[in-house]
C-alpha cells in the first residue's frame, strides 16, 4: 500500500479530523498524498516508534488513505470484473488485498483493501493520492444500478499495531478474535465503528474505521487505555513496511510497474474472466517479466535509498525502489527492480552507486524480518 507518497504540488492539504492531538504530541508533519499528516513525534521519533511496533503496541493515524463505498445490486460481481483479485474466494466479513490495473498496460493504478460486507456492497480502501483516480475508474464502468460513492474525508482510520494490540482493544471490549484480513462491526462509548483485523506492519494489528467526527474520542479512548501505546508517524510505518518488503505504490508498484514485475502475481485472479489488464498481464506472465522486485542489504553501513543504480561489476542491472535503514537489523535494507536477464541468484554480492561510491549489498528475498501478523 502507499500512504507516504508526498504531493508537494497540493495547493491546499486536507487535514485529518486528529489534527489537534497531533499537535498537541508535538508531531511533524509533512504532505502525504495531498494531506497533511504526522511524520513523526516529539520524545519518540522513528527509531522509538518503531521500536514500539515491533515489541509493544503503536497507534498511526491513517486517516489520509481513501474510502470508497460500492453499493447495488451486482455491485460485488462488478468491483470482481475490475479489480485484479478473486472476491469469490472470500465471504462476507472478510477483506481482501487487490490491485486496480491499467487496462491496457497492466500496470497498477493503485493497491487497495477490499472489504466484502454483501454482494450488494463492497467498501474500498485505496491510497490517499489515486483515491479520486480509483473512483473516476469506477465510475465509468459501473453499470446504471451500481452507485460508486467517495466518502474519502467521512472517516477516519486508526492503525493500532504491534503484538499486544488485541490486549489494548480488549480493554476497551472492542473485538479482537476474528481472523486475519477479517472485519467487525463494534461500539465503544456509543460510537459505531468497524474493526479490520488487518495492518501494513507485519505485526499482530487492527485498523478501526470510525466516522471522522467521533475520531478524536475514539483516540482519546486508545490512549487512556492500558497496554499505553505509542503514537506512531507515517515515517516509522514507512520502516516497517520495509521491513517486510511490502510494496508501496509510487514507488514498489506503479503504471509503470507490473504485478508480475513487483511479484504480487499471488494478489491476481488469474482464472477470473475478467479484470482490467487481464490480457497484458497474462501475456506478461507467459513471456516472463524483463525486470522483477528483489531485496538487497547493505553490507557496511551505508543505507541505500530509491533511485540508485544497483550494479554488478561494471553493469547495472537494476534500480532501487525503495531502501531505509531498518531499526530491527541495523542495516540499510532496499527493494530494487533487478533485470531477469542477469539470473542472479539470492546472496549474489552486488553494489550500489551511493553519491558516486560503489556500496556492498547483498541479493536477498524480502521479509527482511519475521514477525507474524497472526
Amino acid at each position: 500500500m502507499t500512504d507516504v507518497t508526498t504531493d508537494a504540488a497540493e495547493t491546499r492539504l486536507r487535514r485529518s479530523p486528529l489534527g489537534e492531538r497531533h499537535t498537541a504530541l508535538g508531531a511533524k508533519f509533512a504532505p502525504f498524498g495531498g494531506w497533511e499528516m504526522p511524520l513523526e513525534y516529539a520524545g519518540g521519533g522513528v527509531l522509538r516508534e518503531h521500536a514500539a511496533v515491533r515489541t509493544e503496541v503503536g497507534v498511526f493515524d491513517v486517516s489520509h488513505l481513501g474510502k470508497v463505498r460500492v453499493t447495488g445490486p451486482g455491485a460485488a460481481a462488478f468491483v470482481n470484473a475490475c479489480l485484479s483479485n478473486d472476491l469469490g474466494r472470500i465471504g462476507p466479513g472478510r477483506a481482501q488485498y487487490t490491485l486496480c490495473c491499467d487496462e491496457a498496460t497492466g500496470g497498477v493504478v493503485d493497491d487497495i483493501i477490499a472489504y466484502l460486507y454483501a454482494d450488494d456492497h463492497v467498501f474500498l480502501i485505496p491510497n490517499a493520492a489515486n483515491t479520486a483516480e480509483v473512483v473516476r475508474r469506477l465510475r465509468a464502468a459501473a453499470p446504471p444500478q451500481v452507485t460508486v460513492t467517495d466518502e474519502h474525508e467521512a472517516h477516519a482510520v486508526l492503525a493500532v499495531q504491534g503484538p499486544r494490540s488485541a490486549e489494548l482493544l480488549g480493554a476497551l471490549g472492542l473485538p479482537t478474535e476474528h481472523g486475519y484480513m477479517s472485519f467487525s462491526p463494534a461500539t465503544l462509548d456509543g460510537v459505531e465503528l468497524t474493526v479490520c483485523r488487518t495492518g501494513y506492519t507485519g505485526e499482530l494489528g487492527y485498523e478501526l474505521v470510525v466516522p471522522a467526527g467521533d475520531a478524536v474520542a475514539v483516540w482519546d479512548a486508545l490512549f487512556a487505555a492500558e497496554p499505553a501505546p505509542r503514537a506512531c508517524g507515517l515515517a516509522a510505518r514507512d520502516t516497517l513496511r520495509t521491513e517486510m518488503g511490502y510494496p508501496l505504490h509510487g514507488q514498489d508498484l506503479s503504471l509503470e510497474i507490473t504485478p508480475v514485475q513487483a511479484r504480487s502475481g499471488w494478489a491476481v485472479g488469474w482464472d477470473k474472466p475478467a479484470f482490467w489488464g487481464r490480457d497484458a498481464l497474462l501475456a506478461e506472465k507467459a513471456a516472463g517479466p524483463t525486470r522483477t522486485l528483489r531485496g538487497l542489504e547493505a553490507v557496511d553501513r551505508a543505507i541505500p535509498r530509491p533511485g540508485m543504480a544497483v550494479y554488478e561489476g561494471d553493469t547495472q542491472v537494476g534500480t532501487i525502489t525503495s531502501g531505509t535503514f531498518s531499526p530491527t537489523k541495523k542495516q540499510g535494507i532496499a527493494l530494487a527492480l533487478i533485470d531477469t536477464a542477469s539470473a542472479l541468484p539470492d546472496g549474489t554480492d552486488l553494489h550500489v552507486d551511493i553519491r558516486n561510491r560503489r556500496v556492498p549489498v547483498r541479493l536477498t528475498r524480502p521479509p527482511f524480518v519475521h514477525p507474524s501478523v497472526k
